[in-house]
């Protein structure tokens, strides 16, 4: 067989191969052509996008004799009330346009109730900044070193601050990389800037899909994802003051509750 006859066959095998071998196209996961399930890009489903957003304005909720109704209740003597702001809030949840704008407006009305039924809790009616004894209680590092990725800084301590009191260290690194600020570093930072401390609280709603909770599962499930330790008949009284909350602030504004109010 000359050599140039042997190129011939070669080339030709290479030529059927090409037939033979199929396409390779981007990974679709069963979409319908054009479309694919990339964690980047988002699902296929059309459905399983998110809803999109409705006209309330989050400020007409939040009136200030609401939020007043809240923080008066605390002491003069309390460092929140120079703190948190309704103007603050509003600010902040700027950044978080689906906050309270997902679904009906009464949606939106319980969403707003649940989420400040928790600030009230946590906070004690917007009187604290930073978790009782943060600063000085040896057990109140809360740092889990099984998250390399968000590595503590020596010195550095990751107890509850804000309005949903953030804690621990991989809450503090995602909501410093994605508000912001050096949440590693210097998580002081959630109780110095009021702004902040109210993107953090709602970095955490959002991040954790409590607004989904609320309307598929009931209050009681935010209340498992806030501090999941009241549930089960562990701390009944906490869970019993926070649902009064969100029972008071739904009346407030005029829409029912909804079911499955504990945890």
């Amino acid at each position: 067989m000359s050599r140039n006859t042997l190129i011939d066959i070669l080339i030709a095998c290479f030529a059927l191969a090409a037939l033979v071998v199929p396409h390779v196209t981007a990974q679709n996961c069963g979409c319908a052509a054009g479309l694919c399930c990339s964690r980047f890009a988002g699902p296929c489903d059309p459905a399983a996008a998110p809803p999109a957003t409705n006209t309330v304005v989050v400020g007409d909720i939040v009136t200030d004799a609401f939020f007043n109704g809240i923080i008066n209740q605390a002491a003069a003597s309390c460092a929140g009330k120079k703190f948190y702001s309704r103007q603050t809030f509003l600010n902040a949840v700027g950044s978080f346009p689906r906050f309270g704008r997902v679904g009906s407006v009464d949606d939106s009305k319980r969403e707003i109730a649940a989420f400040f039924a928790h600030v009230t809790h946590e906070t004690g009616h917007f009187c604290y900044i930073e978790e009782i004894n943060g600063q000085t209680d040896p057990q109140k590092i809360y740092c889990d070193p099984n998250v390399p990725q968000y590595p503590c800084k020596p010195g550095k301590r990751y107890f509850g601050r804000g309005p949903l009191q953030i804690t621990w260290n991989y809450n503090y690194g995602p909501a410093g990389q994605s508000i912001g600020f050096d949440g590693l570093n210097s998580p002081e930072t959630v109780a110095n800037n009021p702004v902040i401390a109210f993107k953090a609280a709602l970095w955490f709603w959002s991040t954790n899909n409590l607004q989904s909770k609320l309307s598929g599962q009931g209050f009681g499930a935010t209340i498992r994802a806030i501090n999941s330790i009241e549930c089960n008949g562990m701390n009944p009284a906490a869970v019993q003051a926070r649902v009064t909350y969100y029972t008071n602030y739904c009346k407030q504004f005029g829409v029912a509750p909804g079911a499955n109010l504990s945890c």
